[in-house]
Parts: structure tokens; sequence; C-alpha cells
């Protein structure tokens, strides 16, 4: 059985995880499998969107499979782990070291916990079930979050909120996810995965050049001042103003019609 599940519709890629037996977490062999799924859809120019889920309805990820990541259960890290995740792409393969510009989006069907709770922050976008839970549980075991979660969760949901789940390891629910900014829809869970492909279909018809542009400026300027954050806005918006697909969005608008972008 494959733990990781590639498939392409159309200009949409689909990843899944489909370790169910095990919460959908990851083994240093199904991490390494996200790594190659996440790595072929950033070179595949026809992709211009991804959604990730977890097969089965209890879990989208439950964060590292345990048993290989650590040594005697002791906490401590396999010899491998600073080569393969601190080094390397991070958890999940998109938490550290690999910038996708490409729009990605979670659809998250059960429990987010710890590592699965980071992969889920590491896109763009959230959507969930009403079932779905979320949670940083690492302080009930005397460690932090370790792969994006403590850098993109104020980021997302506001510094206050963001202590509140990293410093108490307790889950929070669908509703609760949502008031936050958290998630961004919810969905019944015979509907998760079709309104999430539906969605994502809708980003990958959008100018490529642009969505990735505008992910680079909101990610490089999080930590800038407002007047150097402003300026690299500016040029981005010059840059972008050399390529193709700017103009024939502006042709498709003159025209009435629906721009075909090629990322040029």
């Amino acid at each position: 059985m494959t733990d990781i599940i590639t498939e392409k519709h159309d200009n949409v890629t689909l990843i899944k995880i489909n370790r169910p037996e095990k919460m959908n977490s990851l083994d240093f062999a199904s991490n390494d499998e996200m790594v190659e799924a996440w790595k072929e859809f950033d070179r595949d120019d026809t992709a211009r969107a991804a959604v990730v889920i977890g097969v089965g309805d209890k879990a989208f990820c439950a964060g590292a499979d345990l048993k290989t990541y650590t040594i005697n259960f002791a906490g401590r890290p396999a010899p491998e782990f600073r080569r393969r995740y601190t080094d390397g792409p991070g958890f999940a393969g998109i938490t550290r070291n690999m910038d996708i510009g490409k729009p990605i989006v979670a659809a998250v069907n059960g429990f987010a916990i710890s590592g699965g709770f980071e992969l889920a922050l590491a896109c763009d976008l959230r959507f969930c079930t009403p079932n779905a839970e979320f949670a940083l549980q690492d302080v009930k075991w005397g460690f932090h979050a370790c792969d994006g979660g403590l850098i993109r969760l104020p980021r997302i949901v506001g510094y206050g909120n963001a202590m509140e789940i990293v410093l108490s390891g307790d889950r929070i629910g669908a509703e609760h996810a949502l008031r936050i900014g958290l998630v961004n829809r919810i969905f019944p869970p015979e509907k998760l995965l079709d309104e999430t492909m539906k969605y994502a279909a809708m980003l990958a018809s959008r100018a490529p050049l642009a969505q990735r542009f505008a992910k680079d400026v909101m990610v490089r300027t999080a930590a800038m001042p407002l007047d150097e954050a402003l300026k690299f806005e500016s040029r981005s918006f010059y840059d972008l103003g050399q390529t193709e697909d700017i103009q024939e969005g502006t042709a498709a608008f003159r025209e009435k019609r629906e721009a075909i972008f090629h990322a040029r």
C-alpha cells in the first residue's frame, strides 16, 4: 500500500496521506514520499493548485509516528532527525526549506495534531469538517512545536489566540477555529473533498504569476517595517507588470472574456 497517493485532476494536484490505521501520522518513509510529492507538484507547470487531505474520516494528520522519530520513547530525536527535518524540507515536506508559490489548500477531516497541525498551517488555506480538532499538544509531553507552528500560528490567528493554543496544548474545535481565522470554511464530511477541489480548481484558473508574486510579498514582508514592506510590494507589482500574463489579463478585461494565463 502506498502511504502517499498523488492524483492529477486537470490543473489541481490532490495529495492524500494514506495511513488511516496510524491516524495518518508520518514515519520517515512516508514523510520522504510527501517531500517527493510536493517537489513534483512544484515542478509540474500544468499543476496550478494543490489539495492535501488525510484518508478516512478520523484524522487529517496526527503528526509524526513517534516509533520512528525517537529513541526508546525517551523524547530524544532519532539520529537522522536534524539532517531530514531541520536542515531538510521539514515535516510533511512543506513546513521548512521548500517555498512553493502555488496555492495549497488543506482539507482537514478530523484530527490535525502537532506536526499534522503544522502541515495545515504551512498551507495557504484550510477547510475542515465540523468534527475537526486542532492542537499543538507538545507542551503536555515536555517539548514544543518545531515545524513552523510557533512561527506561522501567530501570523494566522494573532498573538493571543496562538499563545492560548501553544501554552495549553488543548484542542480546539472547528467553530472555534473558524472564529479565530484558523480555518476559512467548514463543510459537511461528505462534501469536504468535493468543495475543496472545486475551490482549488477556481484558484488554478487565476493568474499563476500574480499568485506567486503575491504570496512572496505576504510571506517576506511579515516582519518588515511598514515603509519597507510597502516598497517591497510596489517593486513586486512593477516586476509583475513586465509579464505576458498581465497583458492577457488586461486584454481579457477590455474584451469582456475569461483570461487564459500561461505563467509568462
